[in-house]
């Protein structure tokens, strides 16, 4: 059975830029990664798969990397075949261009439905670039399956049934969930691999899918920013300001004064 993990290729942390005049990121010329958190549900599908093999290595799981973005978000699923993925698919059409997690969550699980049956569907629990934690809930909604969100540990795994625990504030929850159905994981869940000289070699010749809005059967209006009812009307930087007093201490004398004006500055505060 089939165990699909959603990917997203997503700009360095300290290049993330803004189009003013849209609203959305700019994506173009700019250093991307695997969304780290995405790491935790790579490592955990694999882990699963591998768990119920038999001893002679025969097994009936697969596990599929699928990610939504331009073409070179093909990387991204290269090195999720590096480190052990059977299968890529790559959703890749300019008019996808500029969508929200509702248009993205739409997208997503059109191109899960297509490629069948499935046991489960695992997310990272959030994307680093956005930070809604809203893909996952959203895929669970558009197929109608049950959702676990902020899994931390997989207690059993079955054809028809698996017991998972959630991180919540109070500690955690044991939950059982009938299958298929979609998890979003935490880092407490397991430890990512590193991908093998082996598994990128074998990623560098692998074929991948390519699908746009006609192979999933999706209205161009209905996906991209036509598609997303969410609108950022209006960017703005907050401006820092800091008044700052310097109190310079080079000898006895005016580190005694320094000392002084300190405690006066804490006692105005009142933290004194």
């Amino acid at each position: 059975m089939r165990i699909i993990v959603p990917i997203k290729q997503v700009p360095e942390t300290g290049a993330v830029r803004m189009d003013e005049a849209t609203g959305t990121m700019v994506r173009e010329g700019v250093e991307a990664i695997v969304n780290p958190l995405d790491l935790y549900a790579i490592e955990l599908a694999l882990r699963l798969r591998d768990s119920s093999r038999s001893a002679d290595g025969e097994g009936n799981h697969e596990v599929l990397a699928l990610s939504m973005g331009p073409p070179k978000a093909q990387t991204a699923l290269r090195e999720a075949l590096a480190m052990g993925c059977d299968r890529g698919v790559l959703l890749s059409d300019p008019a996808f261009a500029g969508s929200d997690t509702w248009a993205t969550s739409n997208v997503l699980a059109s191109a899960i439905r297509k490629l069948g049956e499935f046991a489960l569907v695992i997310c990272g629990e959030r994307a680093t670039d956005g930070d809604t934690g809203q893909v996952g809930p959203g895929i669970a909604s558009f197929l109608d399956l049950p959702l676990v969100t902020y899994v931390s540990r997989v207690r059993s795994f079955g054809p028809d049934e698996m017991v998972v625990e959630r991180l919540v504030e109070e500690g955690h929850e044991v939950l059982a969930m009938s299958l298929p159905g979609v998890l979003t994981v935490v880092k407490e869940a397991c430890d990512p691999r590193l991908p093998t000289l082996r598994g990128k070699q074998r990623a560098r010749q692998a074929e991948l899918v390519r699908w746009g809005h006609q192979e999933l059967g999706l209205a161009r209006e209905k996906v991209g920013l036509a598609g997303s009812p969410t609108r950022v009307v209006r960017l703005h930087r907050p401006s820092v300001a800091r008044q700052c007093r310097r109190l310079i201490a080079a000898d006895e004398e005016s580190a005694a004064l320094a000392v002084r004006e300190l405690v006066d500055i804490l006692r105005q505060k009142n933290l004194l």
